[in-house]
């Protein structure tokens, strides 16, 4: 006990350990190893000291079985999101590998992600959009914006997708789904190793549904099961595909080839999308969640 106090307590090396007690270095060694082995000293890392949410990110996986929960502290709502491009991007660019695909939706997250991701060599990879995106929404967080953006910081090449978000009936979207030029591109986002998507609020709340649905989405949503989306498809609380029209004409990779996506990256914060990232984990569409202490904490009692 006596040797364990100096040396932990007292900041003595073992050396001099050995001298004031008149005995060998290795005999202070192997006394310091018995007092870890029997519980005298126990050695504790603590990570909410140096990353105060380290222990809600643990939770977080626990509770959701997630392969990684990255929480940002919270400052400020545009503060946040740029905190989560950047944390999103960095871990990209921690866990890519050459030769890989990474498919990438849309959205003003989305956006933050590419501004945010550090400049770096992946070449030889290609990033790949996921969803649709010409229509009258911002062309600057379009997939396709968002892909040639993050393209651009790590050397990649990517590829464009020529398509809109949505059509106006199944027949057509079955058409748009034969151009080769269309085919291909979701042939090579439903072979992405990575996957970086947004998820998207209740109806009343997301962007998507009042650019491509305008006010009246209503009468299309009206006793719709509906949590949120992610990749632009509608899910219910489970996190599967909610029975409604939007479902059928959207797109987007379907929920069923994002699943067989080895890493999706989901990023969303805020009170709104609460219900939908939990649909999103529970459904176990998303993988990796980055996401703010607040929304990380509503998440663990959800």
């Amino acid at each position: 006990m006596k040797i364990a106090h100096m040396y932990y307590d007292d900041g003595a090396t073992q050396a001099e350990i050995a001298q004031v007690l008149g005995v060998s270095r290795p005999l202070i060694s192997k006394y310091l190893a018995k007092a870890k082995e029997t519980g005298i000293v126990e050695i504790r890392i603590r990570d909410e000291l140096a990353h105060p949410p380290a222990g809600v990110e643990a939770a977080l996986e626990r509770k959701y079985g997630l392969r990684e929960a990255i929480v940002v502290s919270e400052s400020g709502e545009q503060g946040i999101k740029r905190s989560l491009g950047l944390a999103t991007g960095n871990y990209v660019v921690r866990i890519a590998k050459k030769h890989q695909i990474i498919g990438v939706s849309s959205g003003t997250t989305l956006y933050e992600v590419a501004n945010q991701m550090p400049r770096a060599n992946l070449a030889p990879l290609t990033i790949v959009p996921l969803v649709g995106g010409m229509g009258d929404e911002r062309v600057d967080i379009h997939a396709n914006h968002i892909a040639v953006q993050i393209a651009s910081r790590v050397n990649a090449d990517y590829k464009l997708l020529h398509a809109p978000v949505v059509v106006d009936s199944p027949e057509a979207k079955a058409l748009f789904l034969q151009q080769s030029s269309i085919a291909d591109v979701f042939q090579l986002g439903s072979r992405a190793d990575i996957a970086i998507v947004g998820i998207g609020g209740s109806p009343e709340h997301s962007t998507m549904v009042k650019t491509y649905m305008g006010e009246d989405y209503g009468g299309e949503l009206a006793n719709a099961d509906v949590a949120g989306d992610i990749c632009y498809n509608f899910i219910n609380a489970k996190g599967q595909a909610s029975s409604v029209s939007w479902n059928r004409r959207v797109i987007a990779l379907s929920l069923d080839a994002l699943q067989r996506i080895p890493v999706v990256i989901g990023v969303a914060h805020g009170a709104e999308k609460v219900q939908a990232i939990h649909a999103a984990l529970v459904g176990k569409l998303v993988s990796v969640l980055v996401t703010d202490q607040s929304t990380a904490e509503q998440l663990l009692k959800a």
